[in-house]
């Protein structure tokens, strides 16, 4: 649902999604200069709007920001995104089978997606998917995604356990997180 508000005099619209796993309030400002707001079901327009304004000079800087490229799109055409996919695929391939060589992890399938928001994601079905952009990242970002996903495999949460199994083999994830938070914003 498209919806306006009104941050520092300046009209912003947004995209309002309503989410049954949601918890708390998110917001993702996309590279066109688009903004989303994800609410839990129990949350009202009320708490949105408050949420928004305030956020609104990050908002609107962030807008501005992606402003001065124009509209991007992801990639170029249909036949670059088959390559990019490809070398993801490979090296994906190749650290699911480093890392779980030593988990020992049953997992279902491996995909390589379009994703916008994520990385990777491990379902409850057991597949585990990575974002195409995943091939050109430094490879320590992209060993610290893989054996988190692996990991979600056994402890599916972001609980003590969960952090003790990813530790088994990146001791360093705690520094490798911070550094793929500020990476994604480049």
């Amino acid at each position: 649902m498209i919806n306006e508000i009104q941050l520092n005099n300046q009209i912003v619209q947004y995209t309002l999604k309503t989410s049954s796993r949601a918890k708390n309030l998110r917001l993702a400002i996309y590279c066109d200069g688009s903004l989303v707001v994800t609410r839990p079901q129990y949350l009202g327009s009320f708490f949105v709007n408050n949420f928004l304004r305030e956020r609104a000079n990050w908002i609107l800087s962030k807008i501005e920001y992606f402003k001065k490229f124009g509209r991007l799109r992801a990639v170029a055409d249909p036949k670059e995104y088959r390559q990019n996919k490809k070398a993801a695929l490979i090296l994906v391939r190749e650290l699911v089978a480093n890392y779980n060589s030593i988990y020992g992890f049953k997992y279902n399938a491996l995909k390589i997606k379009n994703q916008k928001t994520r990385w990777g994601s491990c379902s409850k079905k057991g597949n585990l998917n990575f974002s195409y952009k995943i091939a050109f990242m430094p490879r320590e970002l992209a060993e610290y995604i893989v054996a988190h996903e692996i990991c979600h495999l056994q402890e599916f949460n972001h609980a003590a356990k969960f952090w003790n199994l990813v530790g088994k083999t990146i001791p360093d994830y705690a520094q490798l997180r911070k550094k793929l938070r500020k990476w994604g914003r480049n």
